[in-house]
């Protein structure tokens, strides 16, 4: 059984990083929540949301490099194990530190199952069927997005916070273990030994070097930090502006479906605009409407923004997916992805305690303008980046071949 073949293992893959993620986006809003009925600021939620990040920054390309001449499907149990035990026990926590490290535990997980997950469609996919198997792929990230957040708004709120807050992440701890159901026989045993024959290891500049490799991972750290922002510092906002926790929670999962709704049209977008094109004009818009969600509007406008936005932010992550797999030698894929993980955490490092400095000087709305200008600076690289660039249905592996399978390249 070849790549290609089996299409199971996606639907039941699609279904487990639903969960998984729902776990995540529950418990995320949940932790500011809680954070915030425990005493924190605006600098201490920068602090927690950043030390989500943090254990995943060092710990990305190790595991790359493992899962490149290994077996993907070990990562994603222990991936659930860590969510829910890091959703849990920040419930169960009394202090704001024992959150930042339950929360570096749950980024942990995220990391392990989301490092096994992309590996998976990378290894268990033809080149021509990528860009299609990422974005179904990322629709069970975006399920997860829409569905957290409303499970989180039900349940926070009333007089006490910090109680209804620890419900909601037991609940998340709870639903990451459903995840369990889906990941049996998840993986092609036959596809993965012919691909795991041991060799020298890339050197990491040779990666790195790669043409489209440095521009998708960093479309992809600007998209994710945006996202992220979005879910801890809204929460933020709405205590600021006196908008109730479920109404919130209906506005993250507003930009959520937009994006799911994105992904459903994203081969036809790129069979109309091209790579270039598209990621140039989503993070140009994007950036623009972030920088929005700053002014003083209504909930209504608040709303239309995030659902356009969420439409925006839906491009980036699969494309920049499929860019930086092409772009990387056959035997480094894993590892590529898990340098463009590293520059997404490290942009979930950098960006909440950004955030937080510059919420505590410029006010709680001021890290979107932030973000606004993070997210232009990505258009201009996917604009100029010549790993967008190419001949239909080629590779990028040296520079000498295109980034894109040939659907994608209509320009």
């Amino acid at each position: 059984m070849g790549p290609g073949t089996n299409r199971g293992w996606l639907l039941r893959l699609v279904i487990a990083f639903s969960f998984a993620q729902a776990a995540v986006s529950m418990a995320r809003p949940a932790v500011s929540y809680r954070a915030l009925a425990l005493g924190a600021d605006e600098r201490a939620i920068g602090v927690i949301a950043g030390v989500y990040a943090l254990l995943p920054l060092f710990a990305a390309v190790p595991l790359g490099r493992r899962t490149d001449h290994g077996r993907c499907a070990p990562l994603l149990p222990v991936g659930v194990v860590l969510i829910a035990g890091g959703c849990a026990l920040s419930g169960l926590a009394g202090s704001l530190w024992a959150m930042a490290i339950w929360s570096g535990v749950m980024g942990l997980g995220h990391l392990c199952f989301v490092i096994g997950a992309q590996s998976l469609v990378a290894r268990q996919s033809a080149p021509h069927e990528q860009d299609r198997n990422f974005g179904h792929f990322t629709i069970g990230a975006s399920l997860g997005q829409l569905i957290g957040p409303i499970a989180a708004g039900a349940l926070i709120g009333g007089s006490d916070m910090a109680a209804t807050s620890a419900l909601a992440l037991l609940v998340a701890g709870a639903g990451a273990a459903v995840s369990f159901t889906s990941l049996w026989r998840i993986e092609d045993r036959t596809a993965v030994k012919s691909r795991t024959e041991q060799g020298d290891r890339v050197p990491m500049w040779s990666i790195l070097g790669a043409r489209g490799v440095p521009a998708g991972i960093f479309v992809s750290l600007s998209v994710l930090s945006a996202t992220d922002i979005l879910t801890a510092y809204l929460p933020v906002v709405g205590e600021h502006r006196g908008i109730a926790p479920s109404v919130i929670g209906v506005l993250l999962s507003i930009r959520a479906a937009a994006t799911i709704a994105c992904r459903l049209v994203l081969t036809p977008l790129l069979r109309l605009l091209g790579r270039a094109a598209l990621l140039t004009a989503t993070c140009l818009l994007a950036g623009v409407l972030c920088a929005g969600i700053a002014l003083p509007v209504p909930v209504w406008a608040i709303g239309l923004m995030l659902a356009a936005l969420g439409f925006c932010l839906g491009v980036g992550q699969p494309l920049s997916m499929t860019t930086v797999v092409q772009a990387a030698p056959d035997d480094a894929r894993s590892t590529a992805l898990a340098l463009r993980l590293t520059g997404n955490r490290l942009g979930q490092v950098a960006a909440p305690a950004a955030a937080g400095l510059v919420a505590g000087v410029a006010g709680v709305a001021a890290p979107f303008v932030m973000l606004g200008g993070l997210l232009l600076v990505s258009a201009g690289v996917a604009v100029r980046s010549p790993g967008t660039g190419g001949r239909p249905g080629g590779g990028e592996l040296t520079g000498r071949r295109a980034l894109l399978p040939r659907f994608a390249r209509r320009m």
